[in-house]
């Protein structure tokens, strides 16, 4: 059954000077290649909700998580091409330039708190402007994916070594793979849908993801430690299509980038507090463990080397700046 949020109503319209009609709420997609359990659907619910408020009765979102409308490529090619309204997605915009790989980077920022600092100290303005040049969309918000961990069945991780020889299910490209490899673990390559599985049986020692995507597929049920590595923060992206704006009138368009703004906040709180809550929920089912974060971003920091060289430090500088000493 379609999961989707109705925000609709009708919308008195002045016709002429005989009377009034009402008119139909246009129809807003919203698609997301993650589940519901996902702060980027929280983000499109809020975003949605806020719009109606400004703009009551004008349109009727529809939200679709889960890849419903397609995977996270496909969203991003019909979102370019004008056949979607909107998408939430976030690692998909890493690979429109190899310039905003640096959110690929390990261990890029202590936490959360960093992070708003951060994107407030105008990396997030950075971004949204280099989104737009290469990507041909118009960005609308930019908040969190989250933090990834990693989950397993052997051992609490603490330091780099406790990776040495742990079989680990890895999403990303070479790069993020090549990092874990360096610290001693065997990444291995086992679709998303089939990790539950994969730990169960001892084809894979653990995975890395966000903490919602390990609480959807239930992951602790057959690992025993989840260790909050935070080795990758990956931000989402609200896109809208080039197409969709311009139909849109210029107070339409306007409350859409002001709403886009305005929520932010509210979408870094409503991540924090879905984590949070995702936790409390695993803490009575598995050991999670705080890991030396210092010892991780020692044994990892050549790794910025090669991407400093190709796209330059301009964006490592908001994150330097903002980082507390």
């Amino acid at each position: 059954m379609t999961f989707y949020t109705r925000i609709a109503g009708a919308a008195l319209m002045a016709f002429g000077a005989t009377g009034t009609l009402w008119a139909e709420a246009r129809e807003v997609r919203i698609a997301s290649h993650v589940s519901h359990f996902s702060p980027l659907h929280a983000q499109s619910e809020l975003f949605a909700a806020e719009v109606e408020k400004r703009l009551p009765g004008q349109f009727e979102f529809k939200l679709y998580p889960g890849g419903q409308l397609g995977k996270e490529k496909d969203l991003m090619t019909n979102v370019q091409a004008g056949s979607i309204e909107m998408i939430n997605v976030a690692s998909g915009v890493m690979k429109l330039d190899k310039k905003l790989g640096v959110f690929d980077l390990p261990w890029l920022f202590d936490d959360r708190a960093h992070v708003r600092r951060a994107m407030a100290a105008g990396l997030e303005d950075a971004i949204r402007a280099r989104v737009e040049e290469v990507g041909n969309v118009q960005v609308i918000g930019v908040y969190e994916n989250g933090f990834r961990h990693v989950i397993n069945t052997q051992r609490a991780v603490a330091e780099p070594f406790d990776l040495e020889g742990l079989k680990i299910r890895i999403s990303g490209g070479k790069f993020r793979q090549s990092v874990f490899q360096d610290m001693g673990a065997t990444p291995q390559k086992v679709s998303w849908g089939e990790t539950f599985t994969a730990l169960q049986s001892g084809v894979v020692d653990g995975a890395e993801a966000a903490t919602y995507g390990f609480y959807e597929q239930k992951h602790f049920e057959v690992a025993s430690h989840l260790s909050l590595t935070s080795h990758v923060y990956t931000p989402s992206f609200l896109l809208a299509s080039n197409a969709f704006m311009e139909s849109l009138t210029d107070e339409q368009r306007a409350v859409f980038h002001e709403v886009g703004r305005a929520i932010t906040d509210q979408a870094y709180e409503a991540s924090a507090a879905l984590e949070t809550k995702y936790f409390d929920e695993m803490k009575d089912k598995l050991e999670i463990n705080e890991v030396d974060l210092k010892a991780f971003k020692e044994a990892t920091s050549a790794s910025y080397d090669s991407y400093v060289e190709g796209q330059g430090d301009d964006y490592l500088v908001f994150v330097r700046d903002t980082a507390e000493q």
